[in-house]
């Protein structure tokens, strides 16, 4: 396997027309990145049945598989866990999603989103059981899952389904790899331990690598201008031997490009270019507010839909630049227009679907008090 080949088009966060309408993919847009990455000679797809609120797969129908020979490319989906009520709901929602994407069979699929309470889910619904099925059938070419929680879970998951199944998909880049809450390393060799291929998500953090203080950015500069933040995350991810795709979610060109030009000239990463991610990651989780890679889990969990990323993302903003007073306007209007953070009710549901493993209602508690009572205190 080339490392150009390692490069995969994350679809879960496409161009949209309406920043506020997670439904309203720019599909000319997504039609013309499309057609570069195919052009350029990479052909992965990555999408899942809840992206985009199920508009994700229509799009990629749209842009790939109306438009080029199924031979020509690589899709590889999801099956919604936490929608999972019995054994019957594997094969309604299978169908669907490949009515959805207008193909007849899979090239990867997964059991999306392994962690505790939706493990649970699969194992009464028999959803391992069933992927193994659709292998053994040819409805997919290669099974297996994505996971987010502790290894102490990955390794129980393993030691029950490993033996048929060829890849996990892992939250992995630089500044989790050492992170004793989402244990990316450990994760990692686990994987390796029991020979299962590796797919990466979130390599850029869900954009908190690529949108670091001005400090930050800076350090990079001075360290080589001319690769961009988001090529050296990729780099670190593509450079370990048992990854075999790193997927990248891009919503606009310009990230498509840089992409396409960080995987067409890999590199591989270099031992004073890991001391200095190392360095930037420790440097940039201590000025990180809350670690928050803007999944959503959270979201669906919360019984108030209370928009927990988009305060986080405002707090993180606030902390790193506190001679601004733009984001308090924006918590005001967060507020107004969707939930108040203060509305949380302390009910614990969202903290077995928080990917990062953040205390949330702790969290939001600070991101109240320092949008209430000023800036003062914390700059």
């Amino acid at each position: 396997m080339t490392f150009k080949e390692k490069f995969g088009f994350g679809c879960m966060r496409l161009p949209l027309t309406d920043k506020e309408d997670p439904t309203s993919i720019d599909q000319k847009l997504f039609n013309e990145m499309v057609d570069i990455y195919m052009e350029k000679g990479f052909n992965y797809f990555d999408t899942s049945y809840a992206y985009h609120n199920g508009i994700s797969e229509i799009a990629i129908r749209k842009a790939l598989v109306e438009r080029y020979p199924r031979e020509s490319f690589k899709i590889c989906d999801k099956m919604p866990t936490w929608a999972l009520s019995s054994e019957k709901d594997n094969d309604k929602f299978v169908s669907e999603m490949l009515e959805r994407l207008g193909i007849d069979y899979f090239d990867v699929f997964f059991v999306h989103n392994i962690n505790i309470p939706w493990y649970k889910l699969a194992e009464n619904a028999k959803t391992f059981e069933y992927v193994k099925k659709m292998k053994e059938t040819g409805i997919a070419k290669k099974i297996g899952f994505s996971f987010h929680d502790n290894s102490k879970l990955l390794k129980e998951v393993l030691d029950k389904y490993g033996d048929f199944l060829d890849i996990v998909q892992l939250e992995l880049n630089y500044l989790d790899w050492k992170d004793p809450a989402i244990e990316a390393q450990k994760c990692y060799e686990i994987c390796v331990e029991y020979g299962l291929d590796v797919y990466v998500m979130e390599p850029l953090k869900g954009g908190v690598i690529v949108n670091p203080p001005k400090e930050i950015e800076e350090d990079f500069k001075k360290f080589n201008p001319d690769k961009s933040i988001a090529s050296f995350a990729l780099r670190f991810c593509a450079s370990l031997e048992h990854v075999k795709i790193v997927l990248s979610g891009m919503s606009n060109m310009d990230d498509l490009i840089d992409n396409c030009n960080t995987f067409e000239n890999f590199e591989v990463l270099t031992n004073q270019e890991s001391e200095f991610l190392e360095k930037m990651a420790d440097k940039l989780n201590s000025r990180l507010a809350v670690p928050c890679s803007e999944c959503g889990y959270c979201i669906d969990a919360c019984p108030e839909m209370i928009p927990i990323p988009e305060y986080f993302r405002l707090y993180n903003n606030s902390k790193n630049q506190p001679e601004s007073n733009i984001y308090r306007n924006y918590f005001d209007k967060l507020a107004d227009e969707k939930v108040p953070a203060d509305d949380c009710t302390y009910c614990g549901t969202c903290l077995d679907y928080c990917t990062q493993h953040i205390d949330i209602a702790e969290e939001l508690e600070k991101v109240c008090e320092h949008f209430k009572e000023g800036f003062s205190a914390y700059s």
